[in-house]
């Protein structure tokens, strides 16, 4: 089959805030052959990614993702490598290239799922496909007596783990981080999971981290993640080793293979999370899975928008009975809700299942995204290189 067509849709609740939430807005890819289609969703800047797929060459290793992938053929799990290649040799000086392309790479995941009548899992290897432990993914309270009573509310619907991040956490004090780690974990019960996600918020400063550990190895913290940049490789190597109690997580940042093995190698980490809207798409994050697994690393997902890309996410690892754990968005903006009419949810053994219908086998919610779309127009010297698509 060829590609027919890769068409972007820019969606955006009505209001957008300063709050660290991904599911504020969407960028939702469309694939076409013939009267087949897939989806996708990137997880990036909607504006800049569009840009980044339609702008006009600068020279010839800057050149719009479009030119690697439209009339391409895609017959089999190979094909999709082999665009995958050519997208980062066409456009390397073009940084918005892997964030772009990686919703393209689920979009033809999917499509060719569809196609042959198997799920994506199948496609890249797997025999069968392992239930997952959904953790509720939340963002830390303001205060501390919020954040227990979002840990107790994720507790009553079922969750046995929980993460929080960001907010005000690593902002404050040592002992205001101590509150809210302590109120985390009183929340969710003595055998419940909290993973705590700092957001990077020290930048590269080993010592400031440090400061936190006592507190993270009371409450028995099933990891610290991203204390620091993505790329700071030494700090993530020289934290690790301060404690064998609290594992370190990180890799959502990483836009590439390399990056993530990287942070395995180097950093250290216990646990790799990979955004597959981010990394290039679920082939790169196959090959992460593959390498983190036999070297005693944790593979988790990084997913905090639409159960599109939940399922998407899920996949690179649906085969590995033992890395069990996913990152799960408890509590999404509607238009992350809205752009599946169908959903993954916890069973009665809190468990979660991959899909086994055909590719990613979740239903955009077509009729119900149009009160969410942004209207765009790029025109470069009187010629439209992008209008926002039809949605039908």
């Amino acid at each position: 089959m060829k590609i027919e067509s890769v068409d972007l849709f820019y969606l955006a609740m009505p209001e957008i805030t300063t709050a660290a939430d991904g599911s504020q807005d969407a960028l939702l890819v469309r694939v076409r052959s013939n009267h087949d289609e897939g989806w996708g969703e990137c997880e990036a800047a909607p504006l800049a990614s569009i840009a980044a797929y339609v702008g006009p060459m600068s020279h010839g290793i800057c050149r719009p993702v479009c030119d690697s992938v439209l009339g391409r053929d895609v017959n089999g799990p190979q094909d999709i490598t082999r665009i995958a290649l050519d997208v980062p040799y066409n456009s390397v000086d073009l940084l918005q290239a892997p964030h772009v392309f990686s919703g393209i790479e689920m979009a033809l995941w999917d499509l060719l799922g569809k196609q042959r009548g198997q799920p994506v899992w199948q496609l890249i290897g797997y025999s069968r496909a392992y239930p997952k432990l959904p953790y509720a993914s939340m963002l830390f309270g303001d205060t501390a007596e919020d954040t227990l009573e979002r840990s107790k509310g994720a507790c009553a619907q079922g969750f046995r783990a929980v993460k929080f991040g960001w907010g005000p956490f690593g902002r404050s004090s040592v002992e205001a981080d101590a509150d809210q780690l302590h109120a985390a974990r009183e929340g969710i019960g003595a055998e419940g999971l909290v993973c705590i996600d700092a957001g990077q918020i020290w930048g590269d400063d080993v010592e400031a981290a440090a400061t936190r550990i006592p507190a993270l190895e009371a409450i028995r913290a099933h990891w610290l993640e991203e204390p620091f940049q993505t790329a700071a490789l030494e700090s993530y190597g020289a934290l690790s080793a301060r404690s064998s109690k609290v594992r370190l997580a990180g890799g959502e940042g990483a836009h590439n293979f390399h990056m993530a093995r990287h942070l395995i190698d180097y950093g250290k980490v216990g646990f790799i999370q990979i955004d597959c809207g981010r990394i290039g798409g679920i082939g790169p994050a196959k090959r992460v899975a593959d390498y983190a697994a036999p070297r005693g690393v944790t593979y988790v997902n990084h997913t905090f928008t639409s159960h599109l890309q939940l399922s998407a996410s899920l996949q690179p690892f649906a085969g590995l009975a033992k890395h069990k754990i996913c990152e799960y968005p408890a509590a999404p903006k509607q238009l992350a809700v809205d752009i599946t009419s169908n959903h993954l949810r916890p069973d009665q053994n809190g468990e979660i299942q991959v899909p086994d219908a055909p590719g990613l086998g979740m239903a955009v919610n077509v009729a119900g995204l149009s009160r969410y779309l942004v209207d765009v127009e790029i025109v470069v010297e009187g010629t439209t290189i992008y209008k926002t698509p039809r949605l039908e």
